[in-house]
């Protein structure tokens, strides 16, 4: 069985970045990846230097190409556990094949978990939308809703509120705002819609509005939400590695792998970048997280040679 020096568990932004930055260091890399990116369902991304709009799949394809150019391999399917041997890690992958390397780089990235409300998910990434950075733009000067679960929706709505003058707050699940969020709301032309959202209504394809309990339907031609993100790294727990809660001002936000500016986890040899180690991470601070790590584990596997050559050299 042939043993990298580096396995990269994903294939997105942040692992092929790490990939491209150890084989351009001339070390044998396996990227082991599923095609299911996060961004899948998004028709472009954005702000993304010199890359704006190009479809997900396609930014991946250049990036697989370029790993491959300096000599990487690549192996497709969902890997399933990792376990520390002798001398490094083995890695099992979903079909049964396992793949050993000295040292390992997690960059899974995370799951969208969205509000139970019907018809929503069928939207996601196309006129349901959570970022105004990476979808704003698009859906500028439109009827746009914000579908509040917290009170993070607050702050939600007035960066949208930035894109459109016609914006509309659905309290739904969240906590009724304070005096002072009510006149910031007033102030800057935002209406407030109390009551639960039942259902997304889709015409022709095309978001049509959002049914309140009662059968009200409110026309909106965007519609968005806050998802609660999971960090993808179950398989990491032989490893003893589990991801841990994130939370910006004093809301949970999902889960993540806690890392050092390194990109190193607690788990010796283990090194985690993108949105798997940072919740809020787009596309291009992902990747340069993913160069970091690779960076940093390429110097990790120079201090481990040094120390060897030099434990040779003396005897």
């Amino acid at each position: 069985m042939t043993k990298y020096d580096v396995i990269v568990i994903g294939g997105g932004a942040a692992g092929l970045s790490g990939a491209q930055a150890l084989v351009r260091s001339r070390r044998s890399v396996l990227v082991v990846d599923d095609g299911t990116p996060r961004n899948a369902p998004a028709d472009g991304v954005h702000n993304f230097l010199t890359r704006d709009g190009v479809p997900p799949q396609d930014l991946y394809a250049i990036g697989r190409r370029e790993v491959r150019a300096y000599g990487g391999d690549f192996a497709d399917g969902t890997v399933t556990a990792a376990r520390r041997d002798d001398d490094g890690f083995t890695v099992e992958v979903s079909d049964g094949t396992t793949y050993r390397s000295r040292r390992l780089l997690v960059a899974t990235g995370l799951s969208d978990v969205l509000p139970d409300v019907p018809g929503l998910a069928d939207r996601w990434g196309k006129d349901v939308v959570h970022c105004p950075y990476c979808h704003g733009w698009e859906v500028r000067d439109q009827a746009i809703g914000v579908l509040a679960t917290s009170s993070m929706a607050l702050h939600q709505v007035q960066l949208f509120r930035q894109l459109s003058d016609d914006v509309t707050l659905f309290l739904h699940t969240a906590p009724e705002p304070t005096e002072e969020q009510w006149e910031e709301l007033a102030a800057r032309g935002i209406s407030v819609v109390q009551g639960k959202v039942e259902q997304v209504e889709v015409t022709d394809d095309k978001l049509r509005g959002v049914r309140l309990k009662g059968g009200k339907v409110v026309p909106r031609q965007a519609l968005a939400v806050q998802t609660t993100v999971r960090a993808r790294a179950g398989f990491l727990t032989d490893l003893g590695l589990q991801a841990t809660l994130v939370e910006a001002n004093g809301l949970e936000v999902g889960t993540a792998i806690h890392v050092d500016a390194r990109g190193a986890t607690e788990a010796p040899g283990v090194f985690a970048a993108g949105n798997v180690t940072n919740p809020m991470a787009q596309v291009m601070p992902s990747a340069a997280a993913g160069l970091m790590a690779g960076a940093a584990l390429n110097y990790d596997l120079i201090e481990e040679e040094t120390r060897l050559a030099v434990a040779a050299r003396s005897r």
